[in-house]
């Protein structure tokens, strides 16, 4: 999550902490069904609209590694977890 703190607004006393505006600008989601794991990702609309062309090309080459990389370490964890009884493939 990004944060963000407003500036002061003039003619506001200041507050003891500042209001803090969380924003989410990537997610990845890793799930299972049974067995299969599955790894995706979704960025901001208003990034990927900011984002000149070869910038989100980039952006989809990373987030792909990524995925990739956090999906399988995810099905690795969960198989030494629960690994296959014996006799079942």
């Amino acid at each position: 999550m990004a944060n963000y703190v407003p500036p002061g607004r003039v003619g506001q006393p200041a507050q003891k902490e500042p209001e803090v505006l969380d924003v989410e600008l990537l997610r990845v989601l890793v799930s299972r069904t049974g067995k299969q794991v599955s790894a995706e990702w979704a960025i901001h609309p208003q990034l990927k609209h900011d984002l000149l062309p070869h910038e989100w090309n980039e952006v989809k080459d990373l987030m792909a590694k990524v995925t990739a990389i956090v999906g399988a370490r995810f099905s690795q964890v969960l198989s030494e977890v629960e690994p296959d009884p014996p006799g079942n493939a």
